[in-house]
This record gives C-alpha cells, structure tokens and sequence, in this order.
C-alpha cells in the first residue's frame, strides 16, 4: 500500500492497536481494500456490553481462535471492528466509544460523521 489511506475526518488513517493486533491486514491500522466485504474499518475501544450484543447477534469477538491468530476481545481492546455491525449496534443503542483520527473513511458508507462523533472519544 504506497498511499496512506485517510480517517473519517480527511486525514492520514492512525494505527488503530497492535495489542491485539488488528485490521484487515493485521497491521495494527484500520486499512481496507475491495477484499475486505465485511469492511473493517471503525476502530472501537470494545466494552463487555459491545461485545456481548454483537456474539448475540452472531459475530462473537470474545472467543479466542489461535488457529486465525485471534486472542478473542476483552473490554478495552483497540479493533478494527466491521462498519456494517458498528452500524447495527449505533441502531441497538449499544455502540461502543471510537477514535475518529483511526477510522477509516470507509466507514461514513454505513453512519453519518455526525452518528460517529456521539462516539468519539477522541475529539478535543
């Protein structure tokens, strides 16, 4: 990827974390690609209430599966979560905080800048 990719806001995308590492490259940053169908894109702070809803709702983030190299989630992890569940959960009133400066633009294809600033957590 020769051309950094950019945020939500039209800045250079932030590394997202790299304890988990995350991302659809598992590159510690929020990237995406046409590959990419589920659209990893919203870096969240996860809570247990976050992803709790999301493994009732079928995509369960807290179960470790070493054979994918995934630690499963604990509250207060960084990830890359998908736009499209981040969505469902904005409209389940069980969105998570997000950092702004590390979600991809992608992002604004599924919520509003405006939904995405109730969450942000790292607006001054």
């Amino acid at each position: 990827m020769s051309e950094k990719q950019k945020n939500v806001l039209g800045e250079d995308l932030e590394e997202c974390s790299n304890n988990p590492l995350t991302g659809w490259y598992r590159d510690g940053c929020c990237n995406t690609d046409d590959n990419d169908h589920g659209a990893h894109t919203v870096c969240a702070k996860v809570t247990t209430e976050f992803l709790e809803w999301l493994k009732e709702a079928g995509n369960d983030l807290i179960t470790p599966h070493p054979e994918f190299g995934f630690p499963g989630l604990k509250d207060g992890d960084g990830w890359c979560v998908c736009a499209s569940w981040y969505a469902k959960a904005v409209e389940a009133d069980k969105g998570c905080p997000i950092f702004l400066k590390r979600t991809h633009k992608n992002t604004l294809k599924y919520l509003s800048i405006e939904k995405l600033k109730k969450f942000a957590i790292d607006l001054s």
